[in-house]
């Protein structure tokens, strides 16, 4: 599974982004899809993550309301739409997969910055 993330970039605060993640081969065994960001100088931490199949998400609650998270199983693409931006949105943003028998997530992608100025 090879994962690419992009859609990142500068915004103002209140501006909106969408980040996508494509996945490429054996999407079959993906379980779990999920966002992660790591500010500078802070440790990663949980943005979103969705049922590959469908339906069932989570939402960290420092997002919540503002950020969404979807996928397009026809396109093996992973989405992020934030609106709202604030400055502490500032990060890199990683997409990652969670196999069927995985105990985390053990397929990542490159990160892609999004910077959201004041």
């Amino acid at each position: 599974v090879q994962l690419q993330a992009s859609g990142g970039g500068l915004v103002q605060a209140g501006d909106s982004l969408k980040l996508s993640c494509t996945v490429s081969v054996h999407t079959a065994i993906i379980y779990t899809m999920g966002w992660f960001r790591q500010a500078p100088g802070k440790e990663r931490e949980f943005v979103a993550s969705i049922r590959w199949s469908g339906g069932s998400t989570t939402v960290a609650d420092s997002v919540k309301g503002r950020f969404t998270i979807s996928t397009n199983n026809d396109k093996n693409t992973l989405y992020l739409q934030m609106n709202s931006l604030k400055p502490e949105d500032t990060a890199d943003y990683y997409c990652a997969a969670r196999g069927y028998f995985s105990a985390g997530y053990n397929f990542w992608g490159q990160g892609t910055q999004v910077t959201v100025s004041s």
